[in-house]
């Protein structure tokens, strides 16, 4: 019997969950992984498709040609991964988060298949240092490195230890939106419509627009940033774990002055994130000013350096030994001040949605991906005032 020589989908669904925000984004992540599948099965170019899960029972109907493989047990990335690699034979394999491409259109995902079958020994990446989306071959190769915790060092295990090519993806807003907060899914509903990097680039597929449609999300602080984006006299304020690909794509494509404070790239990955400000932890600048200075005071000055903030407020956190809860992390990304638990975090939440200027807070996504669509709406919106 012929063995296809497609290479297989892996999705990875779970660890989300518990209070009512942590659910909303659950809920968000399933229809974004059920989606991605469906999409690119759609293409023919890939043989099947496991989706690992957590909470299988809360899958709703599947795509065509989906497997569920329900969780047991302890988890552990690398370790699941290769199981599953075991289990079904898989020779080339695609693997991607549950909200790591909700852009990623059937022809790019057609293409990953493509480029896996033009190499004999490959790993293709959205991110060589943090990926989200590994695509490599021969799937065997997994078997031979250090099976890693969580997928962010998978590309560089693959090259450095297994010997496989690295071929990154290109950095484009499909390629690095990625849904790990709230915040994501504010900047995914702004986007819809048409993507400035050519073709359709919806708020995600059927399933997770639909879904962020009934969402009561206050896009206030977005909408309030927009229009600096493509304003020459503006100047916008970017903080926290800003990579160069970024930073390049704000000078290149917004018409405002840009203010970068990059920090502390890497922390979660390095495990810097978990040791506060100590010898081997998360340091900031930016943190340690906010420590000396107040709250009050961080967002006077604040606004006196931008028109508006996008800030990664996970980097501010770390270095000072805080470790609110995701919930709260989350309620804070969505500007729910009153319900926040933590004292520190519940006050810092009020003064950014009293500063001077709009103020956006998020995770790493929101000062990679999304700041990239939000862009991409900024504009659309500016041509469409102009017509």
């Amino acid at each position: 019997m012929a063995v296809d020589p497609r290479p297989v989908l892996v999705a990875f669904l779970g660890g989300m969950g518990g209070s009512p925000v942590e659910e909303m984004l659950a809920e968000a992540l399933r229809a974004a992984a059920l989606d991605s599948l469906e999409e690119a099965l759609g293409t023919g170019a890939f043989a099947s498709a496991f989706l690992a899960a957590d909470t299988p029972d809360r899958l709703g109907r599947l795509p065509a040609g989906v497997t569920v493989d329900p969780d047991s047990g302890s988890f552990h990335f690398g370790r699941r991964l290769a199981g599953l690699i075991e289990q079904h034979h898989i020779e080339s394999a695609v693997y991607f988060g549950a909200g790591s491409v909700p852009l990623l259109r059937g022809s790019d995902f057609a293409a990953i298949a493509s480029g896996l079958g033009a190499a004999p020994r490959v790993v293709i990446s959205n991110n060589f240092y943090s990926g989200d989306l590994i695509a490599f071959r021969p799937a065997s190769a997994l078997l031979g490195v250090e099976l890693p915790a969580a997928d962010n060092a998978l590309p560089r295990l693959l090259r450095d230890q297994a010997g496989l090519e690295s071929l990154p993806l290109p950095r484009s807003t499909a390629t690095q939106f990625n849904i790990d907060s709230p915040a994501d899914l504010a900047a995914l509903a702004l986007h819809g419509g048409t993507s400035a990097e050519g073709g359709s680039a919806s708020g995600g597929g059927p399933r997770l627009s639909c879904l962020l449609s009934s969402l009561d999300l206050d896009m206030a602080p977005y909408r309030r940033c927009l229009p600096l984006l493509t304003d020459p006299s503006a100047e916008v304020l970017v903080a926290g774990r800003v990579g160069s690909q970024v930073w390049q794509y704000l000078e290149r494509e917004t018409a405002c002055r840009v203010r970068v404070f990059s920090e502390e790239r890497g922390m979660v990955a390095a495990q810097r994130a978990s040791a506060g400000g100590g010898r081997g932890g998360a340091r900031s600048l930016l943190a340690y000013h906010l420590q000396a200075v107040g709250v009050a005071r961080f967002f006077e000055e604040l606004a006196t350096l931008g028109d508006a903030a996008f800030i990664d407020t996970r980097v501010l956190l770390a270095p000072l030994g805080l470790h609110p809860s995701r919930a709260d992390r989350f309620l804070s990304d969505l500007g729910r001040a009153g319900e926040i638990e933590d004292a520190f975090l519940r006050e810092f939440t009020e003064a950014a949605a009293r500063a001077a200027i709009p103020v956006v807070l998020g995770g790493h996504s929101l000062v990679s991906g999304s700041l990239m669509a939000l862009i991409e709406v900024a504009w659309r919106e500016y041509d469409r005032a102009l017509r």
